[in-house]
């Protein structure tokens, strides 16, 4: 492995990810809890140091590979966290990155210096180490702001899905409710949508059934 000489001081770096799901209509975390200090036995993000030879994509996902055992197509990199006061240890600068994935299709293992991992609702946070609140905080308004840009939420829908399920994936984001037709006219504009004319029956009112547009 190449050595490095710096002139300079040479802060830390690692990379913390804030990885997204919704179930029964709550948005969740994934988080770990730490099995070393500091902050041993609290419950942080999963992440951890750059290494000399790698990316920070690459530290993210590995670092998400070795603490949860899960592995997503995409990281995205959203905020750099860099109060000198944020690691009690030395100085640690950290990249931060998150995904919004489908629970179900990920078995959750912990590993590493992690003791265990779970998803946790973002009602119910435990305390949480380092800035990690903060970090996960601005990651929400993140996820909102990309949903609003781009078709993730389709990922966490079946491939035929009513307007209601869409809206409670971004009621589910937002943390709050959205008005009905506002929402409605604003995802058709989008065009990521489509009617498939078939209709969805049951006690309720029949609803449209939709796809992902070609």
């Amino acid at each position: 492995m190449t050595q490095y000489c710096y002139d300079y001081p040479r802060p830390a770096v690692t990379a913390d990810i804030c990885l997204f799901t919704v179930v029964e209509d709550y948005l969740r975390i994934l988080l770990i809890r730490r099995g070393g200090e500091p902050f041993k036995g609290l419950w942080a993000l999963p992440g951890g140091f750059l290494q000399e030879e790698e990316t920070l994509d690459e530290c993210a996902a590995r670092e998400l590979r070795e603490e949860t055992g899960v592995e997503v197509a995409h990281l995205e990199p959203f905020a750099t966290f860099s109060d000198p006061r944020r690691d009690p240890r030395y100085r640690v600068i950290t990249a931060a990155y998150f995904a919004l994935i489908p629970a179900a299709r990920h078995a959750i293992k912990s590993g590493s210096d992690a003791d265990d991992a779970q998803w946790y609702s973002m009602a119910r946070l435990p305390t949480l180490a380092f800035d990690h609140r903060d970090i996960v905080r601005v990651a929400r308004q993140a996820l909102a702001e990309k949903l609003d840009r781009e078709p993730l939420a389709f990922a966490l829908l079946p491939p035929r899905f009513t307007l209601t399920q869409v809206q409670k994936v971004y009621e589910a984001v937002e943390g709050l409710p959205l008005d009905k037709r506002n929402f409605r006219r604003s995802i058709l504009s989008k065009d990521w949508i489509e009617e498939t004319g078939e209709w969805e029956r049951g006690n309720r009112r029949p609803a449209m059934l939709y796809r992902r547009s070609k």
